[in-house]
């Protein structure tokens, strides 16, 4: 990677852009329907379960990077899909921050004492029926994970460069319900990075990076 990439991108120069992500923040303004304004009304609707998702940026000398996460084959909903640690929140969370901390230890035994939280950007309405909240963070690196063999297959990183760079960032389409639905993918590797994910990326790529 050169001097430029890793000055553009490490976790110093993502701490200060996320700082600027103060909130409130109010609306609907990002998730699945932004792809797809006419399919708005299946999307944002009435009942949406409230979920957290960490975005774990490591902090690598030669330039940061992304903590993601394979989830296993046999969960019910996203099964094998890449994603952020995170899940639900639960009643016993008293914030979003709380509720991505806590699903980020049980998932992949990151530690709570090696992350620090930065921001936050709006939440994300999935056509699947969540509200998540992507929490900003920083991680100092030297970690071991512990997968959670239930819920995780695998745990990887992808450099913020990548990320962060629209021309990775491929717009595509397939039917859902008889509709034409849009979404973004990030092929890293034999990785494949869609979905729900992808959005989250592409929304912290336009607030932060754009």
């Amino acid at each position: 990677m050169d001097a430029r990439a890793v000055t553009d991108f490490s976790a110093a120069d993502f701490r200060r852009r996320a700082a600027l992500e103060s909130g409130p923040f109010g609306g609907d303004e990002y998730g699945d329907h932004r792809m797809n304004p006419d399919l708005r009304h299946l999307i944002v609707r009435e009942g949406l379960r409230d979920a957290a998702v960490l975005v774990p940026v490591v902090d690598h000398e030669e330039g940061a990077t992304v903590i993601l996460t394979k989830r296993t084959e046999a969960l019910r909903r996203h099964s094998g899909q890449v994603a952020f640690p995170g899940g639900r929140i639960d009643p016993t969370d008293r914030t979003p921050e709380e509720a991505a901390l806590r699903e980020t230890w049980e998932e992949i035994g990151l530690e709570r004492d090696r992350i620090e939280i930065v921001g936050r950007i709006p939440d994300y309405v999935t056509g699947s029926g969540y509200r998540i909240a992507p929490v900003l963070s920083i991680v100092r690196p030297g970690f071991r994970l512990a997968l959670n063999p239930a819920e995780v297959d695998a745990a990887f990183e992808v450099p913020l460069a990548f990320l962060m760079n629209p021309a990775n960032h491929r717009r595509e389409s397939r039917l859902w319900q008889e509709n034409e639905r849009f979404y973004y993918t990030m092929p890293f590797g034999d990785r494949l990075i869609w979905g729900v994910t992808a959005g989250i990326i592409r929304t912290l790529y336009e607030r932060l990076y754009a």
